[in-house]
């Protein structure tokens, strides 16, 4: 039955009180099993293949189990002292009895002042070791220089610190009911930090809450606090100076956004200068990669600078992944002001507790290793257009081969002076580092709920079914070494979670014998946050979504081509032509789902095959005449385009014998197919209405306008549809766009120092834009 709003708000009003949401819930909730017997696999391990001896350190296998530690959960056993006073006053002595490391500031900004990097701004050459280079700039550069170089003032004050600290622990007391810490990982890290060489925290860009969260604990285990490189445009001159005796890098005074700091000549020379000197100081640094554009990952770049130029022996790198139950409004602090802090407090307070955290620190690994050794360093990739558009437009199934080119995620206008190898490493350590953060993201209890009602149960579900299906996800998850980030309890679990999702789902008014129905909201909103919770899960599942969208083209192709309009299941298919659907749905991904030292072509087979393991696709049996063991006497079993040759390679061996596949159970598709394919296809129908809504495009258009028109076409799309507002998040429509520029669907032309969109002439006969929806759409699950 399916469950409407209307179900839920109409009617007349009860006679008597009606029980809370989530009491309803909790009365009808059923004792389970609780989860006994699950092993937490070890997550955050470095690449074999790019760090092997860093990986060979075994930081992370040291340990025995220590378990994990709630970071607000802090008494009278965690200071030195005992008796009821001290409980009551346990938070601040914890607090003062933190170490705190005080670092080398004194002589800091002049020796930025007095660098090579900064020398490389002026002309002249003749210059005293000790000499500023500021007296050989202009008056206005001057200034500009001045404000950049205030930044080299940035320091940590203990007394600050402390204060900051004790203030953060009461504030996530109020907000989260818990944030949970590996202790075996913090063990490693300490193991780390023993190597003398300076520790570089990277995690994923989602709040301005997750840097705050990684020097708090740090803080708080008493490991030396990181400065923190912020991208976050703040103008009140107080929070800066605050924020600055924190070791807090602001963006300059009067910068409008990351980009617009970056673009300034005088801006890159000199971060770099001065992450050379906090690296030679010893400093630990925090900073955050954004996945879908790539920002931050010019600090990476600032990093070889200050390896390369000796400031610093090594680099270790330590990916940092945050989980919430409920994750904070990214654009909090948009305005940067006093009073836009002082908001965001408020509605986060206002909100009430969302749930629990999870801190995953991952294993070091060495950035000199990955950058001498060449293993992390990618060939120069081919555009994507190059790679697609002979299959999207020539209706030819082999893709080219080679890897799509991700040069766009440090673009030429970001740190002109570096070199293309070194600037395609640094592309190559960005992409390695945002797959290493999200693969050791803990699932949390609201994710897999989120992604059941969304992807599985969009009709609805009883809360007993619920509970079987947290039951049955759980397993998967822990199957592909995914942790976790909740233990208990099926019941506590699921109410837990139900609780927080509450204002984002529908719950039909049963019976009172009658258990509880639940559905995913209809509105955008819910919609939106459903599918930000479930997102986490599509990476878990990702190679098995791709290799399931790959069977579904398929089979919507035979359906096409059949007499019947219904999908027919019991049919062979070809496992060259399934990988290669497979290589197609690849290179349309977004950056960061597959680690840069995989190949396309790799992680293809690896979906084909994951389907096998999952049982969804089974080997077919091809009749044979002739035994297979007989080798020899099968007709044109192995040939050689030259049998003199004398080289030993078999790569001119030819087996003429195709495999093929068949779905395990043909009679009723399996239910697991259906779910891999609705994983990926939030993301696939958004590009299926971008490129509808190319229709009413007017070009060129800056891309701020590009995004917000295509935007508002993918809005009425949904509103038309009425079922999938999940696909119409701005979010969306900008990795859509990105998507459409690889493609070469719109070409980015620079006037006048702003980037306009323009159309491709290729692209403004509609039936080629036909041509690349249907491509796209082939993969979409409905």
């Amino acid at each position: 039955m399916a469950v409407t709003e209307a179900e839920i708000g109409a009617g007349d009003a009860p006679s008597k009180p009606a029980l809370s949401w989530g009491m309803k819930i909790r009365k009808k909730l059923k004792t389970v099993s609780p989860f006994l017997g699950r092993t937490r696999p070890l997550v955050g391990q470095c690449c074999h293949k790019c760090a092997p001896e860093s990986l060979g350190r075994k930081l992370l296998q040291n340990t025995p189990s220590l378990g994990f530690q709630n970071l607000l959960s802090i008494n009278e056993t965690h200071t030195r002292y005992r008796g009821w006073l001290v409980r009551r006053v346990c938070c601040m002595l914890f607090v003062g009895g933190c170490r705190v490391y005080s670092g080398r500031t004194h002589d800091r900004l002049h020796r930025v002042s007095c660098s090579d990097r900064a020398w490389s701004l002026v002309s002249c050459t003749a210059r005293s070791p000790d000499e500023s280079f500021l007296k050989h700039l202009d008056v206005s550069a001057r200034a500009r220089a001045n404000q950049i170089l205030s930044l080299a003032s940035t320091s940590i004050s203990p007394a600050l610190l402390r204060l900051g600290g004790w203030i953060l622990l009461k504030l996530f007391d109020i907000l989260y009911c818990s944030v949970q810490v590996n202790l075996n990982q913090l063990a490693a890290l300490r193991r780390a930090a023993q190597l003398n060489t300076p520790l570089v925290f990277v995690s994923m860009r989602q709040s301005f809450v997750d840097q705050v969260l990684i020097a708090l604990v740090l803080f708080c285990h008493s490991l030396p606090v990181p400065y923190t490189i912020s991208p976050e445009t703040i103008n009140n001159p107080l929070l800066r100076a605050v924020l600055r005796r924190l070791g807090v890098i602001l963006l300059p005074c009067g910068a409008i956004s990351e980009e617009d700091a970056e673009t300034d000549s005088l801006y890159s020379p000199l971060m770099s200068a001065l992450t050379g000197a906090l690296l030679q100081d010893g400093e630990s640094l925090s900073l955050a990669l954004a996945a879908d554009s790539g920002l931050g990952g010019q600090w990476l770049a600032r990093l070889q600078q200050a390896v390369a130029d000796g400031h610093a022996s090594d680099v270790n790198l330590v990916p940092v992944a945050i989980s919430y139950d409920q994750p904070p409004d990214p654009h909090a602090l948009q305005q940067g002001g006093v009073m836009s802090f002082v908001r965001c407090v408020v509605s986060l307070l206002w909100s009430g507790r969302r749930g629990s955290v999870r801190i995953h620190f991952a294993q070091a690994f060495s950035l000199k290793e990955m950058v001498t050794t060449s293993r992390c360093r990618m060939n120069r990739g081919r555009p994507l257009e190059e790679l697609l558009l002979p299959v999207i437009l020539n209706h030819r199934l082999e893709v080219g081969y080679g890897e799509k080119d991700t040069s766009w995620m440090l673009p030429p206008t970001f740190m002109p002076e570096l070199q293309p190898e070194d600037r395609q490493l640094a592309v190559a350590l960005t992409l390695h580092l945002i797959y290493s953060t999200s693969s050791c993201m803990a699932v949390m209890a609201t994710q897999l709920i989120s992604c059941l009602l969304l992807h599985k149960h969009r009709k609805g579900v009883r809360v007993t079914g619920l509970c079987r299906e947290v039951c049955w996800l759980l397993e998967e998850v822990l199957f592909r070494r995914r942790d976790v980030g909740f233990a208990g309890s099926v019941v506590e679990v699921v109410y837990s979670a139900l609780s927080l999702l509450a204002p984002h789902l529908i719950m039909a008014a049963p019976p009172p014998t009658a258990e509880p129905l639940l559905a995913p909201g209809k509105r955008p909103t819910a919609r939106h946050a459903l599918a930000r919770h479930a997102h986490t899960l599509t990476h878990t599942f990702i190679t098995e979504a791709v290799g399931a969208c790959a069977v579904s083209a398929m089979l919507r192709e035979v359906a096409c081509c059949g007499d019947v309009g219904e999908m027919e299941f019991d049919v062979a298919l070809c496992q060259e032509e399934l990988t290669d659907r497979a290589l197609q749905l690849t290179l349309l991904l977004p950056a960061g789902y597959i680690p840069p030292c995989l190949s396309a072509q790799s992680f293809a087979l690896d979906a084909v095959d994951s389907l096998v393991r999952c049982g969804i696709l089974v080997m077919e049996e091809l009749p044979r005449d002739t035994p297979v063991c007989d080798i020899m006497k099968r007709q044109g079993a192995l040939t050689w385009n030259a049998a003199d040759e004398s080289d030993n390679s078999d790569s001119d061996c030819q087996d003429q014998e195709a495999r093929s596949f068949k779905l395990s159970h043909p009679a009723q598709c399996p239910d697991m197919l259906f779910f891999l394919c609705s994983l990926l296809s939030v993301q696939l129908r958004a590009l299926c209405w971008a490129i509808q809504g190319l229709d009413l495009l007017h070009t060129p258009l800056p891309v701020s306008d590009c995004v917000a028109q295509l935007h508002a076409c993918v809005q009425n799309q949904a509103n038309v549809d009425r079922e999938h507002h999940e696909s119409s998040s701005m979010d969306l429509v900008k990795m859509s766009v990105r998507t459409l520029i690889d493609l070469g669907v719109l070409t980015e032309e620079r006037e006048d120092g702003c980037v306009y969109l323009h159309l491709d002439p290729v692209f403004q006969l509609k039936d080629n834009r036909e041509k690349v929806q249907k491509f796209v759409s082939q993969f979409l699950y409905n």
